[in-house]
C-alpha cells in the first residue's frame, strides 16, 4: 500500500496499472508515427489531399463534383482513422 502526497492510500497494483497505461500510450504513439512514415500511407494521404484540392480548384458545378469531393474526403478520413486505430502489441 502506498500513500500519495494527499494522504490517499493506493495499492501497488493500481500504480503498476498506471505505469503500464502510460507505457502503452507511448508505444501507440511511436507505432502511429511509424505508420504515418510508411510510403503507402503517405502516398495515399497525399493523393487524397491532391484530389480534394483538384475538385475545389476546378469548382463544384454538378453532382459528380460533389461525389468526387465526398470520395476524396472519405479516403482521407479512412487514412487518418487507420493511424488513430493503430495499436502496439
Amino acid at each position: 500500500m502506498l500513500i500519495t502526497n494527499k494522504g490517499e492510500a493506493i495499492s501497488a497494483q493500481s500504480e503498476t496499472n498506471a505505469v503500464s497505461r502510460t507505457g502503452n500510450t507511448a508505444n501507440a504513439t511511436q507505432s502511429r508515427l511509424s505508420k504515418m512514415l510508411r510510403f503507402d500511407w503517405l502516398g495515399q494521404t497525399v493523393a487524397s489531399i491532391c484530389w480534394i484540392a483538384s475538385v475545389l480548384t476546378m469548382g463544384i458545378n454538378s453532382l459528380s463534383d460533389w461525389l468526387q469531393l465526398f470520395a476524396a474526403l472519405s479516403w482521407l478520413i479512412a487514412n487518418i482513422a487507420a493511424v488513430v486505430n493503430v495499436k502496439k502489441n
